[in-house]
């Protein structure tokens, strides 16, 4: 049995999602910048498409900026608000936890002279209210945090932090990919200024995403060239890309509810199973404040690359976090910030469930983990 179980990183794109860029790429093929028929047909479903990821989101039309993906919209958000607020103040704040696309810009803004603040995170990986409380000064222009832990599932206190900077001139920027399908988001509920998607987290292509801006937001663009997305992002729209979003998005939603009472079943099967079997774990984050979607837990009999391994070679396919940082002999910065430098960090899997996940192949891993367990013991006991 092959068991994908990587979902946190990307997911297969939706036969019905690939029906639709195929259609859109064969049929209505036309720049939809240009004024002529074929230009105009292609304006028609770029514009249906942006109507539909609007209405499911909660947000106005204008208010959804399509883009390459996850990592562009973050370094859109940050870097607009911050450049465009600098003579404000130069003062950021965002967490020890969020994605390298976050991080990073952060860090390149540190090198241009903004004070960061990198909030700290319990065992759960949770944010500390008080300390963002504490940090909040006159010169704060922006807050970056995501709302669903891309390695260890944990939501954060979302409404808690909107509310430290509702009396505040302060710019609130979500990463909300791990969230969309697991999730309701209605946009003109959520206290938040700009928002930022992918598809291919939720059964769509990857390459297309969006960012979605609060009205009335000051908003400087990233990439300039051309006056597509009314000015905010040049570069001719990718139609077919757009639409399979939005057929992914719709699918999604259309199943969300049903779809998370079978991934929070398949989670509870896991953790009942291994337990069951008497194989030593813990689980890193929250039982709590979490999706049902991603599962991290440690294993202290045996390093990561060797369960990795071991996992593959049984046709069980995980990771141990962050896909963007593959290759990397660095250990896990969500783990390290959650527990130090211990040994746990060197020693946890992901494990990312999808709709598509049955119980056959969660008793598949249950039996190939318990299976390495017993191996470890029997050489232990040599």
């Amino acid at each position: 049995m092959k068991v994908y179980a990587d979902y946190a990183a990307t997911t297969p794109v939706k036969p019905i999602v690939t029906e639709r860029i195929t259609e859109i790429l064969t049929n209505h093929y036309g720049n939809p910048s240009s004024i002529h028929s074929i230009g105009r047909d292609g304006r028609k479903y770029l514009d249906q498409s942006r109507r539909e990821i609007a209405t499911i989101l909660g947000a106005n039309v204008n208010e959804v900026i399509f883009t390459s993906g996850a990592t562009e919209a973050n370094n859109t958000a940050i870097k607009s608000v911050a450049r465009m607020n600098k003579s404000k103040g130069k003062h950021i704040i965002t967490s020890r936890i969020e994605h390298h696309s976050v991080l990073n810009v952060f860090e390149e803004l540190e090198h241009e002279g903004f004070n960061v603040t990198y909030l700290n995170v319990n065992h759960e990986g949770i944010i500390d209210l008080e300390e963002l409380k504490h940090a909040l000064t006159n010169e704060t222009t922006l807050v970056s945090i995501m709302l669903v832990n891309n390695e260890v599932g944990t939501v954060q206190p979302l409404f808690e932090i909107a509310e430290l900077l509702e009396d505040k001139d302060v710019m609130f920027h979500v990463d909300a990919v791990q969230a969309i399908g697991h999730m309701k988001i209605e946009f003109k509920e959520l206290p938040v200024d700009m928002l930022s998607i992918t598809a291919h987290k939720f059964g769509g292509p990857k390459g297309i995403g969006a960012l979605l801006v609060k009205q009335g937001t000051q908003f400087m663009p990233y990439i300039h060239g051309g006056e597509q997305e009314l000015k905010r992002r040049a570069g001719t729209e990718n139609v077919p890309y757009i639409c399979g979003m939005a057929t992914a998005l719709k699918d999604t939603y259309e199943h969300m509810d049903q779809n998370n009472i079978h991934l929070m079943k398949l989670k509870e099967q896991f953790l009942v199973g291994l337990e069951e079997n008497a194989i030593p774990f813990e689980l890193n984050g929250s039982m709590v404040n979490t999706t049902g979607h991603i599962t991290n837990l440690y294993f202290p009999f045996i390093e990561v690359e060797t369960m990795l391994t071991l996992l593959d070679m049984s046709d069980i396919y995980v990771s141990s976090g962050s896909a963007c940082t593959a290759g990397s002999t660095l250990p896990s910065h969500v783990l390290e910030a959650m527990f130090g430098k211990d040994n746990r960090i060197k020693q946890s899997i992901r494990f990312s469930f999808n709709a598509v996940t049955t119980e056959e192949e969660v008793q598949y891993m249950i039996a190939t983990i318990t299976k390495i367990y017993q191996q470890f013991k029997e050489e232990e006991n040599e």
